[in-house]
């Protein structure tokens, strides 16, 4: 009996019902004076490139394969659902972003980008659909962006939305350089649109030479994008090459400077990418990353959970295995960084806030996390 008694409190230990599911903690940890602990709510599933709450009890997330699926935090029970569209799963393309609007009912539209095979070669494509069931249905594409490449390399894609109907998604610009240059291709963009796909009127190149959709240019590969609503600014983070990851806030027509400017080295040596590192015309990064930590999804911190964290950024990063939280001072200047979870050796690919603060962060290796406060 004794050590049935035992051997019951050292599972209690690790196993335990929260409301939220029979979870496994798999990391403990302080944060700017802050205890947390980082349970495990998903494992055992393909890339999970993007996550998003359909309410308060599920989740839903895209697997980079092909597969879209949800989750139900009470139980754990993981559905996928039928009727999603071929995806053009090579290299870096697939299944990509999910994002569900705030507003969202029940039977509203949900939204995603993806790399659809156009000719046998992908291209990055934002469509929309509703959920049934265990069913999609009504699947709409709302844009196959003009972005197509000889390579697998570069499609972005993050979602967002601001408070006036409108969406964000990112492209990459494909792996050709000159295509962050160039407004008459969608690769390289931050592009904005309405929520049934049509062009906004005051969209900088509505009027002027340009593809309407394009909101900013001169971009790499952006996979994080974050409407803040506190402040109504759009934040986003890309990758650089060899060095030159960066943190910007996006605004209306500016070009962002990919490939004439960067902090980056050329990959097969000690040479530095573009004429500069700065130059007239193009937007300056808030905060660069050198050596690269590949940086996936970007998120402005505002719950109540860890009120020293509010205002905070964070990202997952993908070659430094971590999750990245940038302070802030009231200026938008970085002022301090802290790399968490890296003794998890996760690529962090997505991370997002839940209604009550806690964070949910997806991995390539098939994981959902939770970070909530340890007491």
């Amino acid at each position: 009996m004794v050590r049935l008694t035992v051997l019951l409190m050292a599972v209690s230990m690790i196993f335990f019902y929260s409301g939220s599911g029979f979870t496994q903690t798999v990391h403990t940890g302080v944060s700017a004076g802050m205890a947390f602990r980082v349970d495990e709510v998903v494992t055992g599933q393909g890339t999970i490139w993007g996550l998003d709450f359909l309410s308060a009890g599920t989740l839903i997330f895209t697997e980079r394969e092909g597969n879209i699926k949800t989750v139900l935090l009470v139980t754990g029970k993981i559905i996928t659902l039928h009727g999603a569209p071929e995806v053009w799963a090579r290299d870096q393309g697939g299944m990509l972003d999910v994002a569900v609007p705030k507003n969202h009912t029940e039977k509203g539209w949900i939204y995603f980008t993806y790399s659809k095979d156009v000719g046998g070669k992908g291209a990055t494509t934002l469509a929309r659909c509703r959920i049934d069931g265990d069913a999609l249905k009504q699947w709409q594409e709302l844009l196959v962006t003009e972005s197509v490449t000889e390579t697998g390399r570069h499609f972005g894609s993050r979602i967002t939305f601001d408070n006036d109907g409108h969406l964000f998604f990112s492209v990459g610009e494909r792996g050709h350089r000159p295509n962050g240059q160039d407004t008459t291709t969608h690769a390289g963009s931050i592009l904005r649109v309405n929520l049934d796909g049509s062009t906004p009127l005051d969209n900088p190149f509505s009027t002027q030479e340009g593809l309407p959709e394009i909101w900013s240019y001169g971009h790499r590969n952006p996979q994080g994008l974050f409407w803040d609503n506190s402040s109504g600014k759009l934040w986003a983070n890309e990758h650089g090459p060899r060095g030159g990851d960066e943190i910007n806030i996006i605004k209306r027509g500016r070009n962002y400077g990919w490939p004439v400017v960067s902090h980056g080295k050329e990959y097969w040596g000690p040479v530095a990418v573009g004429e500069a590192t700065s130059k007239l015309g193009m937007v300056d990064p808030v905060k660069i990353y050198i050596p690269s930590i590949a940086p996936s999804s970007l998120l402005v911190y505002s719950g109540k959970a860890f009120p020293a964290w509010k205002g905070n950024l964070f990202s997952g990063a993908l070659a430094k295995t971590h999750l990245n939280r940038v302070v802030l001072d009231s200026g938008d200047k970085p002022v301090g960084e802290e790399r968490l979870l890296g003794d998890l050796d996760e690529r962090i690919r997505d991370v997002i806030e839940g209604k009550n603060g806690w964070l949910y962060l997806s991995t390539d290796s098939g994981r959902i996390l939770r970070i909530q406060p340890h007491l």
